[in-house]
């Protein structure tokens, strides 16, 4: 294996593998560990290109950084991308290579399960590095994170409607982009409580699935940002929220599961300027993260104490649409503050080195 050193201002390591032999490639990113470890999930995804992918863990990683310290896990923010198709290249050969890889930070970075992997792949993982979470409850793991993490985004959503006095769920459109693990619990959640749902996916099987058994309408991919409803709820990959997608909004509320949804930081100061409420993805999709931090805490793992946490998210994620009202500024933004001003207060507590 050969790692690579990649310095990179604002970050505490980055390094890349790669085995050249076998066209293995995988990068680690570690943002920040003020507050604890860097947790993040190991992404799989056929890249266009290196620097694709190195962009892609930067955005995650320090997305992660901020997620953990606004929904107050105790951990850092860290992530990993394995360059490769999850479908085709995937192998206990590689997994176990990356394990490696995971294990060379020495407890800097723990892994968890993102887009392209598995709780079964984390198994594979685990044989090689204890720096694993999330794995199958049959190991005293904490599972799937998905339905934790949709069931934050239904939170949010209630949370957001709130804030516009808009009531709640039941009877609401929400456009739904995005049906994988997590899209397509959050449409169940959203569908038991009432809301009409429009829904669309790369794969029309899940289109069909949803339409089946939630009464969902489809629509077509270009075609959901476009749709009149009440919340554009983002599932799938990032950077959705642009200079060609906004104009087409109609929708009253942006809360979704997708991170990094926001092509650029000034999107987000266009859709205030919009009318339109975002609600910061990392502080949406924090449940998956907070389901774990109970399997990391004393005591181990608790499904009800879990549930507990997650449902704070609605807390959370009120804190800072007010501190946006507050002091004038975009949500995406207040979210930032809101997460420095908690990594500088716990940085300065901390002992001075000696």
């Amino acid at each position: 294996m050969k790692i690579t050193e990649l310095p990179v201002a604002g970050y505490e390591r980055v390094a890349r593998a790669e085995e050249p032999e076998r066209g293995w490639c995988a990068i680690i990113a570690v943002h920040d560990t003020t507050l604890g470890p860097a947790l993040g999930g190991l992404r799989m995804w056929k890249y266009g290109s290196p620097d694709d992918a190195l962009t892609d863990v930067l955005r995650l990683a320090r997305g992660m950084t901020f997620k953990s310290a606004v929904a107050r896990t105790g951990l850092g923010g860290g992530k990993a991308v394995l360059v490769g198709d999850a479908k085709k290249d995937k192998s206990d050969a590689l997994l176990g290579w990356m394990g490696r890889f995971i294990d060379s930070f020495g407890g800097k970075y723990v892994t968890a399960e993102d887009v392209g992997t598995s709780v079964l792949d984390l198994d594979v993982i685990a044989r090689e590095t204890k720096h694993v979470t999330g794995r199958s409850r049959e190991v005293g793991g904490s599972g799937d994170p998905s339905p934790f993490t949709a069931l934050g985004t239904f939170v949010a959503i209630e949370t957001c409607l709130a804030h516009l006095g808009a009531g709640g769920v039941r009877g609401k459109k929400v456009a739904i982009q995005g049906l994988g693990h997590v899209g397509y619990w959050l449409a169940k959640q959203l569908a038991d409580a009432g809301a009409q749902l429009l829904v669309t996916d790369l794969e029309p099987a899940r289109v069909e699935r949803v339409v089946r058994e939630m009464k969902a309408t489809a629509v077509a991919m270009d075609a959901i940002f476009g749709v009149e409803c009440d919340v554009f709820a983002p599932c799938a990959l990032g950077a959705v929220l642009n200079d060609r997608t906004l104009p087409q909004l109609k929708a009253k509320v942006v809360c979704g599961a997708a991170n990094n949804q926001l092509a650029e930081d000034r999107h987000g100061a266009e859709l205030r300027r919009r009318g339109i409420l975002y609600a910061p993805d990392y502080v949406v999709n924090a449940g998956g993260i907070l389901n774990i931090s109970v399997e990391l805490s004393t005591g181990g793992y608790d499904a009800k104490r879990a549930e507990e946490r997650v449902r704070g998210i609605g807390k959370s994620l009120a804190a800072v649409l007010e501190r946006a009202k507050r002091e004038g500024i975009p949500t995406a933004r207040a979210a930032d503050d809101e997460a420095m001003a908690i990594i500088r207060a716990a940085g300065a507590s901390r002992p001075a080195a000696r």
